[in-house]
């Protein structure tokens, strides 16, 4: 018994010490998905940026923290269906978003080697947002207080150790929303107009590089 619990304890000890933090910033641009303007799926047209931390368990798999601003817009004019074209409503937010998940490495990514490595990878969670509420006022959509909701995201992307201790990576992140109300279609407030498909939700997507400094203990891997 003595021995399983010092077997307990190394392992606990090695995995604590097995780790890599990140820290760094991502710089790019956004776009919404909704029932205004143009239905292309990755076609940022404002700016996007934030801060990310990653704790890295091993090479594989890293627990991923970041906060993240965008403005975001659309307009009718942009839309290649002729309804949307000829009705040209048009309006402009912001968003603040903060985000938990788990990041995948295709590949080894031991960021202790010292020559390049690259892999693709994914990421998804959990997000909570900011957005200011919005409605439909005539043939504008103004907008209100902001209000909160949650979002799944699912990012796909692809990175690289560029030079010691320095991470490059592009990616594209999708996040599915549990609102319906990014672009003023339905309001919270029953007594405003709603339009547009009122049964499926929004979307907005953060396109761009991310850049991280790595620190921490050398890991020490069983397989090694």
């Amino acid at each position: 018994m003595y021995k399983f619990f010092k077997l307990i304890f190394l392992f606990c000890f090695i995995s604590m010490n097995a780790q890599i933090h990140e820290v760094g910033v991502f710089v790019g641009g956004s776009n919404y998905i909704g029932d205004v303007g143009s239905t292309t799926y990755i076609a940022p047209n404002q700016p996007a940026m934030g801060i990310l931390y990653k704790y890295n368990r091993n090479p594989r798999l890293a627990y991923r923290f970041s906060l993240n601003g965008a403005y975001y817009q659309a307009d009718d004019l942009d839309s290649k269906e002729p309804g949307r074209n000829q009705r040209g409503y048009h309006f402009r937010n912001s968003i603040k978003e903060v985000s938990l998940g788990l990041e995948f490495n295709f590949f080894d990514f031991n960021l202790h080697e010292v020559e390049r490595k690259y892999t693709p990878y994914v990421h998804s969670g959990i997000n909570y947002l900011r957005i200011r509420d919005s409605h439909l006022d005539s043939s504008n959509i103004v907008t209100q207080e902001r209000i909160g909701a949650f979002a799944i995201p699912v990012t796909v992307g692809i990175k690289s150790n560029v030079w010691p201790h320095l991470i490059l990576a592009l990616e594209v992140g999708a996040r599915y929303t549990f609102t319906d109300n990014l672009d003023g279609s339905n309001p919270t407030d029953d007594s405003w107009t709603k339009f547009g498909n009122i049964n499926n939700n929004d979307w907005y997507v953060f396109s761009g590089l991310t850049l991280t400094y790595t620190f921490g203990n050398k890991p020490c891997y069983c397989a090694e």
